[in-house]
Formats: C-alpha cells, sequence, structure tokens
C-alpha cells in the first residue's frame, strides 16, 4: 500500500501542472550544461570503459550514446550518466546537496529519442523529475548524505524514475509501484568519491529510473509503499523523514530555480572558497599561509589533503587552491592532473593552506584568509546562494560551454533546446 508521502510524488509526477517560466529557461540552461559535460567527457578513461561495455552488450539501438553508437534505452542512461558526471563540471543543487541533470538528463533523453519525443516534452518531464529529485533529498535530509549516501545517486535515482514514468505515460498507481520499486534500486556512496566510482553513481540512477519505469509498464508489480514505509527506503537509510518540511509547495514553488552551476573543474563544495580567494591578491610567492574556514560537512567530501590523481585533485581544497595561486585556470580540465599533483611548487604551496571547520558557515559559504610574506593579512568570504541575475549565468555559462565543446557546436545546441525540435535532434550531436 502507497504511502502519503509516495501518493503525492507520484501525483506531482505525472500532473498536468505547468512549470512557470523561470524554472523552465533554468532547466534549459542545465540541459546545455549537461549536454557539454557529456560531449566533452567522452574522452575520460570511465567514459571509454562504460562506452565499451555498452557496445559490447549491443541490443536495440534506442538511445545514444555520448560519443556515438546507439544502444538500448537503459544502457545509454547508465553510460550518458557517468560519462556526463565524469568531469564532475555538473550542476548541484545545495537542498539536499547532489547533481540532478547528470541523473535525470541521462534518462530523460535516452526515453525521449527512443519514443521519437520532442524537446520540450522530454525538457519538462526532466524538470519534474529533477524538481521531485530535490524533493525527495531533503525528505532523506542531511544525515542521509552525513552518514555515506551520495544523493546525486540516491535522490537522483528517484527523479529519474520519475521523469521517466512521465515520458511512458505511467498512470498514477503506476508511478506510485515506480517509485517503490526504485527504493530497492537506488543505491551510492560517498566512498566512491574521487575514483571512476562516483560518476558511476550517477549512471546507476539514470538506468535505475530507466529500468524501473520500463518495467511497470511492462506490468511488473512492486510494493508502492517501499519509500517511506516500516522497512522503506528512509528508515532503512538514516532519512530523516520530515515529509511536511519537504514537500512544502511542490507544484507551486520550483526549488530547481535555486540550481548552482559549475564555473570551476572540481567539486562544488570547493567553489565557494575558490570565488573568495579570487578577490584576494592571490600569487603564489607573495603567501605565507592560506587558511580556508568551510562548513563541516565538506571535510568528508573535499578534503583530501594529498591527492595523487587528477580526480582525486578535483576534491581537494588545498590542490584547487594551490592551482589558483600558481595562475593556473581552475575551469581548465588540464588543470586536474596527476602530473600537477606531483609539480614541487604546487606540493610547497599546498603545505602552506590549512583547512578548518567552521559551524557557523553554512554549506554554501567560505572565509579565506591569506598572510603574505610582508606580514598583511587580507579576509575574503563568498557564499555561492548570493543569487546571480539570469543573464549574468547565461553569459558566465556559454563562455564554460564554448570551452568545452566549442562555440559552433554550443550555439547549435543552444538553439535548439530552445525551439521545437527532438531528443533525436540533440542526439545528433553527441
Amino acid at each position: 500500500m502507497s504511502t502519503t508521502l509516495t501518493r503525492q510524488l507520484a501525483g506531482f509526477a505525472i500532473s498536468d501542472t505547468r512549470p512557470n517560466s523561470a524554472a523552465l529557461k533554468m532547466a534549459q540552461l542545465s540541459a546545455l550544461d549537461w549536454l557539454a559535460c557529456g560531449i566533452a567527457g567522452v574522452t575520460e578513461p570511465v567514459a571509454q570503459i562504460l562506452r565499451a561495455q555498452a557496445l559490447a552488450e549491443a541490443g536495440a539501438a534506442q538511445a545514444s550514446l555520448f560519443g556515438g553508437t546507439r544502444v538500448p534505452a537503459r544502457m545509454a542512461a547508465l553510460a550518458n550518466g557517468t560519462i556526463s558526471h565524469a568531469l564532475d563540471y555538473d550542476d548541484t543543487h545545495f537542498a539536499h546537496i547532489g547533481h540532478p541533470s547528470v541523473a535525470v538528463f541521462s534518462a530523460a533523453f535516452a526515453l525521449g529519442e527512443a519514443g521519437n519525443l520532442g524537446l520540450a516534452k522530454v525538457i519538462e518531464a526532466a524538470l519534474f523529475g529533477m524538481e521531485l529529485s530535490i524533493r525527495v533529498g531533503l525528505w532523506l535530509g542531511r544525515s542521509h548524505y552525513q552518514t555515506g549516501y551520495h544523493q546525486t545517486a540516491t535522490a537522483g535515482a528517484f527523479g529519474a524514475t520519475a521523469a521517466s514514468g512521465r515520458l511512458l505515460g505511467l498512470t498514477p498507481g503506476q508511478m506510485e509501484m515506480a517509485l517503490g520499486l526504485c527504493a530497492t534500486r537506488a543505491a551510492g556512496l560517498k566512498a566512491q568519491f574521487g575514483t571512476m566510482g562516483k560518476p558511476y553513481n550517477a549512471g546507476l540512477a539514470a538506468a535505475a529510473g530507466v529500468e524501473v519505469a520500463q518495467l511497470i509498464e511492462a506490468g511488473f508489480e512492486a510494493n508502492p509503499g517501499a519509500l517511506e514505509g516500516a522497512l522503506g527506503f528512509g528508515a532503512t537509510h538514516h532519512g530523516e523523514g520530515n515529509a511536511e518540511a519537504a514537500l512544502a509547495d511542490l507544484g507551486q514553488a520550483w526549488l530547481f530555480e535555486g540550481i548552482s552551476h559549475k564555473f570551476h573543474a572540481c567539486c562544488h563544495g570547493l567553489h565557494a572558497a575558490l570565488e573568495a580567494a579570487r578577490s584576494l591578491d592571490l600569487a603564489a610567492p607573495e603567501i605565507a599561509s592560506l587558511t580556508v574556514r568551510t562548513h563541516p560537512r565538506w571535510m568528508t567530501v573535499c578534503n583530501q589533503t594529498a591527492p595523487e590523481t587528477g580526480l582525486g585533485a578535483k576534491f581537494s581544497y588545498r590542490n584547487v587552491l594551490a592551482l589558483q595561486a600558481l595562475g593556473k585556470d581552475t575551469a581548465r580540465l588540464d588543470s586536474y592532473s596527476a602530473a600537477l599533483c606531483r609539480d614541487p611548487r604546487l606540493v610547497g604551496l599546498r603545505d602552506l593552506i590549512h583547512v578548518q571547520a567552521d559551524e557557523s558557515l553554512t554549506e554554501t559559504q567560505a572565509y579565506v584568509t591569506l598572510v603574505r610574506r610582508d606580514g598583511r593579512r587580507l579576509e575574503a568570504s563568498h557564499d555561492l546562494q548570493t543569487p546571480v541575475a539570469y543573464e549574468l549565468r547565461q553569459e558566465r555559462l556559454m563562455g564554460k560551454v564554448h570551452a568545452l565543446i566549442g562555440a559552433e557546436r554550443s550555439a547549435a545546441l543552444w538553439a535548439m533546446l530552445q525551439g521545437s525540435g527532438s531528443a533525436a535532434d540533440i542526439a545528433a550531436h553527441f
């Protein structure tokens, strides 16, 4: 028997509610961001492994992989979810600390292409799915994340299920059952951070969403109460279970509008510190010491003290701030490499950087204190939740996308995302 939470989520996922224009415009930007990260990520080692696996399994040619070739929709979602998160350059929502786009868009575009659906319908379904993933993430709460679960993979799987079920036209009862079945498939651990396992978590979420929605559509039966029941997902995965707060104004207020896009190619937990340090005279020769104060939650996420790989470098305050002090562009992908991790200049500078937990700060704030060799003390802070005008956000995002996939390709994709084409039209650019 379904629970109140599941009924409300399922009802929202298939409702005729029209998202407001601000939420839809933000979803279009995130779609472009997701596409750029996926297209640019195809050369990553983890992308090569997932593409090879997809091609080896073969099957019905339903949906395109980043890098080309069509495979079954579930496999496309798995591979593309992984590939688009391989660079760790995709968007983040701090309400639950998750990356909504990689799981949900990967599922929605796979089914959209397989069903020859229009872009507007796919993007709208993805928006519903991403909003639902944020709400599920809020319901699970910080205890779920702090225990070690990766919300991109867990809450994201429910979002991918919602988008998939909406595109497949599931009934209310079927959507409840799909969310219940997803409860037995959603998985992902923060223990994988800094390895290929982190982007794979996103791929697993996307694939789970497609798989369970297709199974329910085919007549598969599951417990619709497996999300918040006594032995359900929340109870067994350290969920806090505050449904009232998580579902407040569902269908009226769109929390997805608060999405944060990355302008540095590393873990989003590092970005507030990088933005704060940008305002200081942060040049390597003048640094006597640099202290970063951050929310305690990030100490177990992105505070690797001496990373040895490019992936590990993206989860290290000391490493990214040392890169910035050396004049390296933290927006460039090639700034994160094993070779730079071993650079004596960077290693020496890294030892001058200290990271401290500060409970007075929010998860989106950072405070940086620079002591120069001449004795001067400089301080700066930044909050990632500071509102950014849509026009400025679009400008910065287009600059990032141009750098990742080129101006011509970027312009073509952006024009299509705002037009009336199909998911297949977008896939032709994969």
